[in-house]
């Protein structure tokens, strides 16, 4: 068996010590043939580095390296170039000095390695003065790694960001300026920021994000994860003792799902795929690397909405409208991978964005419901076990009770200013607890607050921040809600709830009769929710 690559980035290092390499070469060949300069954007930890140092061993000529590879049998010079190759992630980057002395030794790296002496001194001077003294016939190649990193280590600061990227710009603009030097140029990032703010200079830049060809030209596609993967999928079929269909499926749920193109394959999450394959366990591998505190706190700020995740209609121009100055919480969420394209309106032009799969879907509500509460996760894991407890004995008593000591825990900071906040926590809860959950649900007469559906019952709230739960009951009942959920033959509980905006609390929760409702006149529905269910939160092993 080959290794796994675990934390292997190195094309060179992956090739020489027997790692397994999903071959992605016949993609490579293509793109090197039909273009010279590119610009793509994926989530962290997706391949990006990779990418860019099998390309720097590629435009190297180091065909020993692409021996039983795809582009090996493909018709292709194998010419050396001399590459430039920088990565802005290899360095934290404080200032916009530290970003021109980082840019200038790289520059200066470079010219020792191809016996070209700099005598400029600023960073865009010394990139002209090293691909311009380059022979016409021997173009050089620029690859360039996580482009944007300088400007999202700073991104909660927003006039320090801007520098950044200003910075960046010159840097850039030089690069379009020294174009007929050049055989090639590659950059990736995770964000793809207006190309008027960054990219100005580099007019000629093809972006192939969203390029259907190019899609899957990062992470593992069906076929790939089990040609490839052949070997490791026994191990994990008997030690989480299923068949193969249904070890097939588990992956997929968890770690499938990211669509670059309407038009092209999911693919798998290729860092959550090693490590599953590594350890044989299901876990969000990919989200304990470290989710931005920024994004979390942006959501909340924008009252990002969780419920409307795979009902949301988003332009294409709205993939490319991202901006230091402009921060939107939908567009930020997609590229860095929390988000993906879930169907796409050809007649409108429009996409639709969801979570990708389990691990991101679970991990990420976590993370919501925790910055929405001010209650840490550990924490959270304790209150869930009640609830859970709670609604399983139908104890709606202990359920009301365990929640307003979890409303009373919410640091005093954190503004309830309205209803759907309350709303929002009540529907990341449920979510949290294995549920079908759906917020804002309509009908013929109106639209329920929120509706959770368990394996023998559908739970109707509405919620009340300036009324009574009694009020509440009577809108539930006067809009006739639980005939929406006539034909799912289970039982029916609608509970109005009153928040109280002094004690930042539930104030009072009634519970109304059990609906009696018929079908005749109106069919209802099955109970699917559009708000598909996660894992429940993980119970300590003392309690298992």
């Amino acid at each position: 068996m080959k290794k796994l690559p675990i934390g292997t980035q190195d094309f060179e290092k992956l090739r020489t010590e027997n790692c397994l390499y999903v071959d992605k070469t016949a993609l490579l060949h293509r793109l090197i043939t039909e273009g010279s300069v590119y610009f793509i954007s994926r989530p962290r930890r997706f391949g990006k580095s990779l990418l860019v140092t099998t390309l720097k061993a590629l435009f190297e000529g180091r065909r020993e390296l692409f021996t039983g590879l795809a582009i090996d049998e493909l018709d292709y010079d194998w010419a050396p170039h001399p590459v430039l190759h920088i990565d802005f992630s290899s360095e934290r980057i404080k200032t916009t000095a530290d970003l021109e002395d980082f840019i200038s030794r790289q520059l200066l790296d470079a010219a020792g390695k191809w016996g070209i002496e700099l005598r400029a001194t600023s960073y865009t001077a010394q990139l002209r003065e090293l691909l311009e003294n380059r022979p016409v016939e021997d173009k050089a190649v620029v690859l360039i790694d996580e482009y944007d990193k300088p400007i999202l280590d700073h991104i909660d600061d927003t006039e320090k960001a801007v520098e950044m990227r200003e910075t960046l710009k010159g840097f850039y603009t030089t690069i379009k300026a020294c174009d007929a030097y050049l055989r090639f140029v590659l950059l990736t990032g995770v964000t793809k920021f207006a190309k008027m703010s960054v990219f100005s200079g580099l007019n000629n830049l093809n972006d192939i994000t969203m390029h259907s060809a190019y899609a899957t030209l990062m992470g593992y596609t069906q076929d790939e994860l089990e040609r490839c993967f052949d070997e490791y999928i026994p191990r994990l079929m008997e030690k989480q003792e299923m068949n193969r269909d249904e070890c097939l499926e588990q992956i997929r749920r968890w770690y499938n799902g990211y669509c670059f193109s309407p038009f092209a394959e999911r693919v798998y999450n290729p860092f959550s795929t090693l490590l599953l394959f590594n350890g044989a366990e299901f876990s969000n591998f990919w989200y304990e690397t470290g989710t931005p505190t920024f994004l979390i706190k942006l959501a909340r700020r924008e009252a990002f909405e969780p419920w409307k995740v795979g009902n949301v209609s988003f332009s294409l121009i709205g993939f490319s409208q991202y901006n230091v100055e402009n921060l939107r919480t939908l567009p930020l969420l997609y590229q860095a991978g929390y988000l993906t394209i879930s169907a796409y309106n050809k007649e409108d032009d429009v996409y639709i964005l969801d979570y990708p799969n389990m691990e991101v879907r679970k991990a990420f509500t976590e993370c919501l419901a925790s910055e929405y509460s001010g209650v840490s996760q550990d924490e959270e894991t304790e209150y869930l076990l009640q609830l859970r407890a709670a609604l399983r004995k139908g104890d709606m008593e202990q359920f009301f009770e365990t929640m307003s000591i979890f409303f009373a825990n919410i640091p005093y900071d954190i503004t309830l200013k309205n209803e759907k906040y309350y709303q929002t926590v009540f529907y990341l809860v449920f979510l949290l607890l294995g549920m079908r959950m759906e917020a804002e649900c309509r009908t013929n007469k109106g639209r329920i607050d929120a509706v959770a559906v368990t394996t023998d019952t559908v739970f109707i709230f509405e919620f009340k921040l300036h009324g009574t739960a009694e009020e509440a009951l009577a809108q539930i009942a006067q809009n006739e809600y639980a005939r929406k959920y006539a034909a799912c033959e289970k039982t029916i509980r609608a509970f109005g709830v009153a928040f109280d905006p002094e004690t930042r609390n539930i104030g009072a929760w009634r519970e109304g009769p059990r609906p009696s409702v018929s079908t005749s006149g109106q069919p209802g529905q099955a109970c699917h929710l559009n708000s598909p269910t996660i894992p429940p939160a993980p119970i300590p092993r003392d309690n298992r």
